[in-house]
């Protein structure tokens, strides 16, 4: 099993501690206080791409929000996914950007409920493409070509970086309980962005990758799609933006609205959606049973 866990080279080293930002220190004060007038809001990320990038991406977002909740707002983001959970888990946040994935885990340990997700500007719908990519020169055309080949992975708890490739893998007759025998190495690049790297310069033959995150790589330049090429896809569930479960039914009320009336087109397409839809935890049920079947929830915890 060493060689499943191996982070690949070209990223940072992912470490489990949280990379603190504003005011979400070991002092902070209960979900329940920060909801009371004023109070900042407290909002985590999950990295999907680079942190630092994450961050600055949704400065937008953080600003619209301060207009119209009329109270401050702090961005969190953690060095990986595990680090937004256990800062939820800590009540140091009151809403998180999650992946289907970590809100089924941290749904595991403390209170939460979903709000809203995007409407994808893909599909038109709730859901998003999980998608595996191979190289052009990596004598992959589908699935059935990975024996003896490398694969990637993002971060071990991405849902479409990790979960759903992992679906699509089992269902091409490759055992996760092996580590996906025959395929060579199975290795983890910590992001989407740093899995598309690695497929474009032939470090892995193939990797899985959130559809909608590769095609803004390609626009944005930061990875050559002529070098790239999908293989397989399915649909995901979108992210769930939730809010802890001690909420003051008020502020939880005044965001999902928020979030519903979002109509200006650079705002919604740096976010990568057509506008907003109401979600619950029902939304979530089949994602739930998915990440129980394939080992990324903790079983003690069911």
């Amino acid at each position: 099993m060493h060689r499943f866990l191996r982070v690949l080279t070209l990223v940072m080293v992912v470490v489990l501690g949280l990379v603190t930002l504003g005011g979400c220190d070991t002092d902070a004060t209960t979900s329940g206080e920060s909801a009371q007038e004023n109070a900042p809001l407290r909002v985590g990320l999950i990295p999907n791409i680079a942190p630092e990038e994450q961050k600055a991406k949704y400065e937008p977002l953080k600003e619209y929000l301060e207009d119209a909740l009329d109270r401050p707002v702090e961005l969190f983001v953690a060095t990986n996914y595990a680090g937004v959970v256990q800062a939820m888990v800590s009540g140091h946040l009151d809403l998180a950007y999650f992946g289907g994935v970590t809100y089924a885990q941290a749904l595991q340990q403390v209170d939460l409920e979903p709000i809203v997700t995007e409407i994808d500007a893909e599909t038109g719908t709730q859901e998003y493409y999980s998608v595996i990519i191979a190289g052009v020169d990596s004598g992959v055309e589908s699935l059935a070509d990975l024996d003896g080949k490398d694969f990637a992975f993002g971060d071990p708890a991405s849902t479409s970086g990790s979960l759903y490739p992992r679906k699509m893998l089992a269902q091409a007759g490759y055992d996760w309980r092996q580590d996906f025998d025959p395929i060579a190495e199975i290795l983890y690049s910590g992001g989407h962005d740093a899995t598309a790297k690695a497929v474009e310069s032939g470090t892995v033959a193939a990797g899985g990758v959130e559809g909608r995150i590769l095609a803004r790589l390609v626009a944005d330049g930061k990875v050559d799609g002529s070098r790239l090429k999908v293989i397989e896809r399915t649909l995901v569930q979108g992210y769930p933006w939730c809010a802890v479960g001690s909420m003051d039914p008020g502020l939880k009320a005044e965001i999902q609205e928020a979030f519903l009336a979002i109509d200006d087109p650079a705002l919604l397409d740096l976010l990568r959606a057509r506008g907003y839809v109401a979600v619950d935890s029902d939304d979530y049920a089949e994602l739930r049973q998915d990440a129980k079947e394939f080992g990324l929830l903790n079983p003690e915890d069911e």
